[in-house]
Parts: structure tokens; sequence; C-alpha cells
């Protein structure tokens, strides 16, 4: 069992060292990566008081889907303070109408722990769309 939870971190680790070297691939702080889907207008401006209204997927490297909201066909507003701290970094740099794919590494997601479905050493991968910022 032991082992495989190396393993495992060991893939998320070489997962994001190969997502680095993808043309279009974005560097932010923390070891949070980003590629642009959608460029919004530029306008807004989060703050970690915001709150954002925004449409989210979360996954894992295997393609499990762990959270979806594209699918409940409305935006959730979150503090962004509140929020773990990859996701607060990518969202300090998106602004009103942008779409990212996210790559958050397990030192700024959910750590060695277990949360939920989710396993300890995850990488996250959340598609992101700002609707509002507020």
């Amino acid at each position: 069992m032991a082992q495989d939870k190396q393993e495992y971190k060991k893939a998320n680790i070489e997962f994001l060292k190969a997502k680095r070297q993808e043309n279009g691939v974005e560097h932010l702080s923390k070891g949070v990566l980003y590629k642009v889907l959608k460029q919004g207008e530029g306008k807004g401006m989060t703050t970690p008081g915001s709150v954002v209204s925004c449409y989210y997927k979360g996954s894992l490297i295997n393609g499990k889907v762990f959270d979806n909201t594209f699918d409940q066909g409305y935006a959730e507003a979150l503090r962004v303070r509140d929020l773990i701290d990859g996701f607060q970094i990518a969202l300090l740099g998106m602004h009103i109408g942008d779409r990212w794919e996210v790559y958050i590494p397990s030192t700024v997601g959910y750590g060695e722990k277990k949360m939920g479905d989710i396993p300890g050493n995850s990488t996250l991968i959340f598609e992101i769309e700002v609707v509002a910022i507020v």
C-alpha cells in the first residue's frame, strides 16, 4: 500500500513536469500552472476578499472528475480567501470572461491527506471560467 502511494505521488510529480514543457502552459507562483482556453476582456480585478462567481470542473490526472458546476447550469459564488491556495493563486490572475485550465500541485491543494474521493498527493486539474467578481 505504501508503495502504491509513493508511485501515485511520483506519477503526479511527473505529470506536472511534463505539463511545464507543453506549449501554451504558463507558470504562476508555488508551481501552479495554467493554459488559457478563452481570454476575457480583462475586466475585473480579483482580491483575496473578492467573491467570484465562476463555473469549474475539478479532475485528477487520470481524468476522474470530482466536482463539476458546469453541469448544474449555474455558477458558484466563492470567496477567494476561503479556497485552497492553488485555486486562490489562479483566481487572483483571472478576469471576468477568462476560462483557464489550471494544474495545482498537491502542495497547494489538499497535500498528503485524502479529501473525500481525492487521494493524498493529488495534482488537481480545474477548468475555471470567471463570470463575475464582487
